[in-house]
This record gives C-alpha cells, sequence and structure tokens, in this order.
C-alpha cells in the first residue's frame, strides 16, 4: 500500500462544513492503515483535544493545524480570502498558530476569520505551510492564467516560511481542470526549488457523507438545496482516500504520496499545559506562594477553630504537602484574591462542588463548609495529586450574587489584563428539533409541516453538548428517531408528509447531523487565566456577548489540555439573600447576619419537614414537597441528604426509597458486601454522594483515589457507557483480589453504572444546603422581607411569582397592589406588606419607570391628564396601569378611566380633548375580569386566589378549603 498521510482533513468542527467527528475520520484513517493524521479545520481547533484522544487511542500520530483565511487583495466584489493551510511542528508552532487564529478571528465579524495582510511574518516559525486547496493564493492564480501572480505568491511564502516549511499543496477530485492545474503547480515547484505534496481536502471520511455536507453548506448559507449549486463541491470525491486510491491520481508525480510521511515527521508536537500557566499572584516581598498560602491557612485557624485539635493540625498539614506537591498554592492564592475581592466590596459568594472537601478551602473563605465536621473526602477535590498518580486538576466553582457577578469578572480582566483572561467557550449541538427544522428548511419542506413535527418531538431544540455519536448510530436508517445514541427518540409522524422517500432522507440526515456542533456559545461563568498570553496557549475570539473574549476550547477540552478554568457563576439566591437582609434592615434597622446561623432552630426545620418550603432553595419543588414529610429533616446533615436524594442518579439507581424506608426503620440496614460498611454507613447502605463512588471502588476494589476519580467521571461523562466499561476488568480484578465473590462485584458495579454522574458531591450538597437553611430561616422570621427579595430577582426556583404571591398570603402576607403614587421600580416592603413594583406593568421599562418617578417627586397626580401630560408615556403603557389598578386611588372606575384615556390626544407637552365630557356610564369591572386583566398584565394579581371565584360552587359540591 503507498505511503500515504493526509495533511488537509476538516472534521465537523469546521463549523457547517466538515461532515464527519474527528473520532469517525480517525477510525477511518487506522482501518486505511495511516500512521497519522492532520486535523486542519478551518480557522479553528475546536476539535483538536478530541481529535489527539481519538488518535492516541487508535496508536495514530495526531498532527495539529488549521486552513487559516487570509485577507487578499480588494475586487469589484469585495476583499478576496486566500486559503493557507498550516501544520505544528513544535510549541513554537502552536504558539504561532494560536496567535494567528485569535488575529483572524478578532479580525472579522463574529463567526468568520480574515487574517490581515503582513501579519503572517512574524508567526511562521515552527509551522509547516502548505499552499492551499483551490482558494489558495497560488492555484487561484493559477486558474485565473497568471503565472506571474502565482510565481509571486509562491516565492513570498517560501521566503516567509525558510527552507523546507513552504510545500506547494497539489489536489485532484477528477474535475475537469484538475490535470492542468497539478501539472502547472508541480512546474511552478520544480521552477523555484519548492517541494509539494499530495491533499484531499478532506470534508468527511466516507463517500457516503456527501450528503451530509451539501446539507451543512446549505444550513450555513440559508438556502435551499435546489438553489445551491454553486456553492456546492462538485462530486463525492473530498472524501478520506487511502494510499492506493491517492496513488492513481499522482501517478505521474508519486514523490507527492512520499512527501506526506516526511512532512508527518516533522510534526511532534503534544499539547501539554498545567498550573504553570498560571500567572503568578503577587505575595509579599520574601514570600513564595507556598509559604503565603501556610501563612494565611495558619492566620484563619483561630475564628474558624477556637479550640484546634490535633486532627485539624494534621489535615492542615496533609493538605498543605499535597498542594505542594501539585503545584498547586498559587492557584490557591488567586482563587482566595477572587473571593477576597468579593467580600471587601460586600458581593456574598461561596465557593461550592468538590472544593468544599478541602480544609484549605474553608480556611481561606472560599467555601463555607466545615470539611472536618461533616466527614468530607479531599480525595474527591485532589484526587491522586499525593500519590503521584496522573494529576487530574482541581475545580473550584464559586457562586456569587448574580446581580453583582460582573464586578467581579471585571476585577479578574482589570487584575490580569485582557490578553490573559478569556472565557470558556459552550460548543452548541444539533439536537432532534433543530436538526429537524435547519435539514426541513435545506429540503424545501413546507413550514406548516416542519412546525407541526417540530412539535413532536420531545427533546430540546438545542442543548450543549459534546457527545459523538457513533459511526454506527449514524447510519442512515429512514424511519427510525433521532436520539444520538442510537435509540429511538419519541417522534410523532406528520400526518402530510409528501412521501416515504422524504421521510426517509429526512430523517436519515437528521440522525446523522445530531451532537454535530453548529455555532459556539460561551461558558455561563468559566473563566481562564494564563500567565503568558492566552492567545499563544489556545486561540481566542469575540463571543456575541459585548466585550467578551472566548477560548476555542470548552470545559471539557481545557481540563484534558490541562488549562486551568475557574468558575465564576451567578446564583440568583444569593441576590435574593442578600437582598433580603438589606430590606430587613431598610424596615426593621435590624442588623441580620446569616453567617453566625448555627442550623440548629427547631422551628426552621418543622417548617421544612412540613413542606412548607416554596421559595426555599433546593427543596421547593413538588418531588421534595413529598420526601421532606418522609424524610422529617431535623439537623443540618439531612438537609444535605434531602438536596441529595432528589437527583436523576439516585432515582435511576433506586436508591432513594431504601434510604426513607430504612431511614423510617420499616427496612434493615444491609451492604452488599461488609467493606462497604465504612463508605455506606452514613446513607444507612446506599449510594447517594459522589465521594461513596471513591470510597466503594477504594474498598471493594482497591482503586487508588485518582483511579476512583476516572470511574466517576466516566460514570458521568456524556459518552459514558464506553467508558465506564474500560474500567469493568479492573474493578472486577481488584474485588477478586480482595475475596469479594465476583456476583457481589458485578452487582455493585451494576449499581454504580445506574447512579451515574447524575448526582451531587456530598461537599456540593452541604454548601448548597446552606443556602437551603439560610432562606428558610429568612422565610420563617422574616417572610415579607423574604418574598419580596424573591419577587425582586426573579426567574428563579421552581415557582412563578404568582405561586409565590399566594404562598405569600397563605403566611399572612400583605399583598398591595400595583400603584403610582406609591410603587417603586422594584417590590417593597412597606407596613408589613409588600407592595408590588413599577417593573411587573408589562410594558414599564427601565426609562418609563424613570419618568414616572421623576414626575411624582413634585407632586402627587391630581387625575389621568395630568398624569399624561407630566409623565408622557405610551399610550399603550397607560392602559396597562389603568388595567392593572394602579391608578384606583382615584376611586374612578378602571374602564371610564379607559374611556377618558381615549379622548385624550398627545401635542408635545399638552393634552387636547377630542370631545367635550359626556355621561357615558360604563359598568365596573367585574372580579373575574380584573383578575384576569392583572395576570395578563402582571403576571399575577394582588388580590384573592383565582379559585376563591369558585369557592361556593365548590362547598356545595363538599369540597372544602384550606
Amino acid at each position: 500500500m503507498p505511503d500515504y498521510i493526509e495533511l488537509h482533513c476538516h472534521s465537523n468542527f469546521s463549523l457547517l462544513d466538515g461532515a464527519s467527528h474527528p473520532e469517525d475520520l480517525v477510525t477511518h484513517a487506522a482501518e486505511s492503515g495511516m500512521t497519522a493524521l492532520a486535523l486542519t479545520d478551518h480557522d479553528a481547533v475546536y476539535g483538536a483535544v478530541r481529535f489527539i484522544q481519538a488518535a492516541q487511542a487508535h496508536g495514530i500520530q495526531p498532527i495539529l493545524g488549521t486552513e487559516l483565511t487570509l485577507e487578499g487583495e480588494a475586487s469589484p466584489a469585495g476583499k478576496i480570502r486566500y486559503h493557507l493551510t498550516l501544520l505544528v511542528e513544535n510549541e513554537v508552532g502552536w504558539a504561532n498558530l494560536c496567535w494567528l487564529i485569535s488575529r483572524s478571528r478578532h479580525n472579522a465579524p463574529k463567526g468568520q476569520a480574515l487574517l490581515p495582510p503582513g501579519e503572517l511574518a512574524d508567526h511562521t516559525e515552527g509551522l509547516v505551510a502548505l499552499s492551499g486547496c483551490r482558494q489558495g493564493q497560488i492555484a487561484t492564480a493559477l486558474l485565473r492564467k497568471d503565472r506571474a501572480a502565482a510565481l509571486a505568491a509562491t516565492c513570498h511564502y517560501r521566503d516567509l516560511f525558510g527552507p523546507g516549511r513552504f510545500w506547494i499543496e497539489l489536489q485532484h477530485h477528477l474535475l475537469p481542470d484538475d490535470d492542468a492545474l497539478v501539472d502547472g503547480l508541480v512546474g511552478l515547484a520544480r521552477h523555484l526549488g519548492v517541494g509539494y505534496v499530495a491533499t484531499n481536502n478532506v470534508h468527511y471520511a466516507t463517500r457516503a457523507d456527501q450528503q451530509l455536507q451539501d446539507i451543512l453548506v446549505c444550513i450555513s448559507r440559508q438556502i435551499r438545496l435546489d438553489e445551491a449549486g454553486p456553492f456546492l463541491r462538485p462530486n463525492s470525491e473530498f472524501y478520506l482516500k487511502p494510499g492506493w486510491r491517492m496513488a492513481p491520481l499522482f501517478a505521474t508525480y508519486p514523490e507527492a504520496l512520499v512527501n506526506t510521511r516526511r512532512i508527518a515527521e516533522r510534526c511532534h508536537f503534544e499539547l501539554r499545559y498545567g498550573l504553570q500557566d498560571l500567572p503568578q499572584f503577587p505575595t509579599p516581598p520574601g514570600w513564595d506562594a507556598l509559604a503565603y498560602l501556610q501563612r494565611l491557612c495558619h492566620n484563619a485557624i483561630p475564628a474558624r477553630y477556637p479550640t484546634p485539635t490535633s486532627r485539624l493540625r494534621q489535615q492542615l498539614a496533609h493538605e498543605l504537602a499535597v498542594i505542594e506537591q501539585a503545584g498547586l498554592a498559587n492557584y490557591f492564592l488567586i482563587v482566595w484574591d477572587i473571593v477576597r475581592f468579593a467580600g471587601q466590596n460586600g458581593i456574598r459568594c461561596q465557593g461550592r462542588g468538590s472544593a468544599a472537601n478541602s480544609l484549605v478551602a474553608y480556611l481561606l473563605g472560599i467555601t463555607p463548609i466545615d470539611p472536618l465536621a461533616h466527614k468530607l473526602v479531599f480525595e474527591r477535590f485532589l484526587p491522586g495529586a499525593h500519590a503521584g498518580e496522573r494529576g487530574i486538576l482541581p475545580d473550584i466553582d464559586i457562586d456569587f450574587q448574580a446581580d453583582r457577578r460582573e464586578e467581579v469578572i471585571q476585577y479578574v480582566y482589570q487584575r490580569y489584563g485582557p490578553e490573559h483572561t478569556a472565557m470558556a467557550c459552550t460548543m452548541v449541538t444539533f439536537r432532534s428539533r433543530s436538526a429537524w427544522r435547519d435539514v426541513g428548511k435545506t429540503l424545501g419542506l413546507p413550514p406548516d409541516l416542519m412546525r407541526q413535527a417540530a412539535r413532536a418531538l420531545n427533546t430540546p431544540t438545542i442543548t450543549d453538548s459534546r457527545a459523538s455519536p457513533s459511526a454506527e448510530s449514524r447510519k442512515p436508517t429512514a424511519g427510525k428517531g433521532l436520539a444520538a445514541n442510537g435509540q429511538q427518540s419519541a417522534i410523532a409522524r406528520p400526518a402530510k408528509l409528501p412521501d416515504e422517500d422524504s421521510l426517509g432522507t429526512l430523517l436519515s440526515l437528521c440522525r446523522q447531523l445530531e451532537g454535530f456542533p453548529r455555532h459556539l456559545g460561551i461558558h455561563n461563568g468559566g473563566m481562564v487565566i494564563t500567565g503568558s498570553p492566552l492567545a499563544e496557549r489556545v486561540p481566542t475570539e469575540p463571543a456575541t456577548m459585548p466585550e467578551r473574549v472566548v477560548v476555542q476550547w470548552d470545559k471539557a477540552a481545557l481540563e484534558t489540555a490541562g488549562l486551568v478554568k475557574i468558575d465564576l457563576l451567578g446564583l440568583r439566591m444569593l441576590s435574593a439573600i442578600t437582598e433580603a437582609v438589606e430590606i430587613i434592615y431598610r424596615s426593621t434597622k435590624e442588623q441580620v447576619d446569616l453567617g453566625r446561623l448555627a442550623f440548629d432552630d427547631p422551628a426552621v426545620y418543622e417548617m421544612i419537614a412540613s413542606a412548607d418550603t416554596i421559595g426555599v432553595f433546593q427543596v421547593e419543588s413538588r418531588a421534595q414537597a413529598q420526601i421532606l414529610p418522609r424524610l422529617q429533616p431535623r439537623r443540618f446533615e439531612d438537609l444535605i441528604v434531602a438536596i441529595s436524594l432528589i437527583r436523576p442518579g439516585p432515582i435511576q439507581g433506586n436508591m432513594v426509597h431504601p434510604y426513607l424506608r430504612r431511614r423510617l426503620g420499616v427496612e434493615p440496614v444491609t451492604y452488599p458486601h461488609p467493606s462497604l460498611k465504612p463508605a455506606l454507613a452514613e446513607t444507612l447502605g446506599v449510594i447517594l454522594f459522589q465521594e461513596q463512588v471513591l470510597k466503594v471502588a477504594r474498598d471493594l476494589a482497591g482503586f487508588t483515589p485518582g483511579l476512583g476519580e476516572q470511574l466517576r467521571r466516566a460514570l458521568g461523562g456524556k459518552r459514558g457507557e464506553q467508558a465506564v466499561e474500560g474500567f469493568w476488568s479492573a474493578f472486577l480484578e481488584g474485588a477478586q483480589a480482595r475475596g469479594v465473590p465476583e456476583p457481589v462485584a458485578e452487582a455493585v458495579f451494576s449499581q454504580l453504572k445506574a447512579f451515574g454522574g447524575y448526582s451531587f458531591p456530598k461537599s456540593h450538597a452541604a454548601a448548597f444546603a446552606v443556602l437551603v437553611y439560610q432562606s428558610a430561616w429568612l422565610k420563617r422570621y422574616y417572610p415579607a422581607a423574604f418574598y419580596t427579595a424573591l419577587l425582586n430577582n426573579q426567574p428563579m426556583g421552581f415557582w412563578s411569582p404568582a405561586v409565590l404571591v399566594g404562598d405569600a398570603r397563605r403566611h399572612e402576607v400583605r399583598i398591595l397592589p400595583v400603584d403610582i403614587h406609591h410603587s417603586r421600580a422594584k417590590c417593597e416592603v412597606e407596613k408589613g406588606g409588600i407592595r408590588l413594583g413599577l417593573d411587573y406593568v408589562q410594558g414599564l421599562g427601565e426609562a418609563s419607570i424613570a419618568r414616572l418617578e421623576e414626575a411624582r417627586e413634585t407632586q402627587a397626580f391630581i387625575g389621568l391628564a395630568d398624569f399624561c401630560q407630566r409623565t408622557q408615556l405610551p399610550r399603550r403603557v397607560i392602559e396597562n396601569l389603568i388595567l392593572v389598578g394602579a391608578m384606583d386611588a382615584w376611586r374612578i372606575p378602571r374602564r371610564k378611566l379607559l374611556w377618558e384615556l381615549g379622548k385624550l390626544r398627545y401635542q408635545e407637552e399638552e393634552l387636547d380633548l377630542l370631545f367635550p365630557d359626556d355621561d357615558v356610564e360604563f359598568p365596573p369591572l367585574s372580579q373575574a375580569e380584573a383578575m384576569a386583566a392583572e395576570h395578563d398584565l402582571l403576571g399575577l394579581s394582588a388580590g384573592d386566589h383565582v379559585m376563591t371565584l369558585h369557592r361556593p360552587w365548590l362547598l356545595r359540591q363538599g369540597i372544602l378549603g384550606s
């Protein structure tokens, strides 16, 4: 078989152009006998990490690169764009590639790339350049019969890249002029002493994928397939061909195939980042990062532990030793500094997730949870770091009150500089509805039909996912569902589909398209910070959000590559809690310090145990309302359990009801094996927390902390089934070595698989339990402030504002209607009740509210005409204010006010009466009509619950009220 390596290959991370997953390309390359493969997606390295992982799994050398878009000379049609293929030789080349991609992305509109002229010159070291496809500058010149321009361009690139690092790229796709173009390119190369190499400009793995690639091009250009002729590739030759298929195409120039190996042998770059890429935190003179971290921890002990114990000192020494060995001291200081900034500026925050397992994090104020008191496992946070195993990067998630998170993000930008800071991206992928919608448009199917079918799909339109369907699941199969994992999803067959062939084609294309990346999004709060310029580590590009930059890797890719991400997340409940405390002070002058709560108030637990939890963080759902009366939480640990029980993992692992039965004494506490009692005793023999996966794997199968964490992550992975199976043999062998019967080991492993990753770590649940207790305490003792804060921080939680208002009434909190004289922009506590805010009125935005408040500062409004003249609000907004009762204080019926409004005509700041006063009488709005208007325009009603309208009938039917 001819020795051939494909050096120009696009995956589906050439968004809406490449038609194969990186894994499928690698698999096909391996089957074709290739020992290396290059990935050269358009102006991006989105798929680089997945590509490397797949290549390593198949024993193939991964070559990273890109097809870069260069800005050429201007033409009447606009700027000419040229393609140039770049391959990475070494670390310097990778840094230059990242810089070039970043520069090209920031020089073009969102989603596009264009490298300005001249900016290639200083960033060619460590890169091998191929002249590109038919859109390359040299090929374009030859196709235009402009040999002089082709010569000039070849000399230009040869001089830029230097000897042996610029090659003329030959491609043959059986097009009429391919022979002449290849001959011309080879002649040019020989004339100037430049090497030449064959590639196939691959856009899909197999010939059968051409149809999907055509569809992607149409989606990208938003055109129908029958209109797309000029934009589609002319045939199906752009697949990943083995050497024996390439050899006949270049029989005249066999060296073109041999040179692919020569180039591949130059490219041996490996992605290896880590904590050393973080900026150095500025410590006081004479202190290194570790010594300063130790000082901070020891200084915090008196406040956290008034009577230090030997256990405390041992655990702190252990954690600091692990941190020193893993090189994490600088990382902890950076996170501590961010939390310190928030605290100094009154921004409520707290860390959650596995970081709460760390005593160091607790002493630094990063998390509110004492890991010693709650028996948390430090190895869940830093598995393997102390045992010489493959390090797993720490992951500290910090929640900030949502309304002030931006201040924290801006602090990080300012502290480390925009060149060193960016957000992680998310890759928005096709799902059933989005695939159905886009493919249907491309095939020209009627919009009514597509809407009818879309409503029948029960999966989200677009979700963020890295899931890659297997090659088997992507085989075209007419009539099957659209599930990315090959399982059938619920699709109701449209009644008016034109014909069976159309249905088969549509479903086949949609199934293939599911899981494909569609466009780039921005992570909710994941920030990447580097000491070196970030654009030399991973390419960056503008985000849709103004003044935001994202890196080209998502959370999983960053973690795999070793780049540390710090999650700065916004949590509305923190905003609500903060506002409730402020409201309490404004209305009562009481200083409430929630940080001093002891988590031991029986009245608070009684309220939670009775499922009186509407509005309470994490325990307000219907499922929680059913569980809490059975669970009867009476202490903080019970709140941790309550949060963790109602999760998909425990539910699908059939762990909820066994736990409750054992807690109630209905069922005895048992363990799958005696060795698991230490790991599962606190949860009565069932698995509820992620940490217990590590403990079970350790105690039953002898897994190290690092291996146990890898198993846990595989359980939670989006392609977890295959990854989990890879641990089965090691688990079984380890269990047998400890004398565990094989059926027991199999049963436990099956339970772990069912448990999956859809669960909380105990540390995460403990951090959330703090907010459960604080929000419940506020509801119990300051309900008016609590509900007011919730109403001001919508949307959040499980229930709508209407339900919150109803629950407030049940707790004897009066709800005062919107009033143009008394309501402020937000809801406020007024005379022990809640005055609804102006911002709840539909159509009344910030500018309108500001005008209303400014107008009433001088004097109260004396009537409708006075209000209209002084506020100049749009007529529709005033109608809404009338209908919600905001002008009821004038004691004029709402219909009458609407009639008067209709008689007024706006003339700049004057009002004209269109016709004289009249004696028209209107029937007042009924209670039902007024209530309906309020629900339409406010989303709630300040009056009674709607069921009060039906209470007489209900009583006659024997249905009792509360």
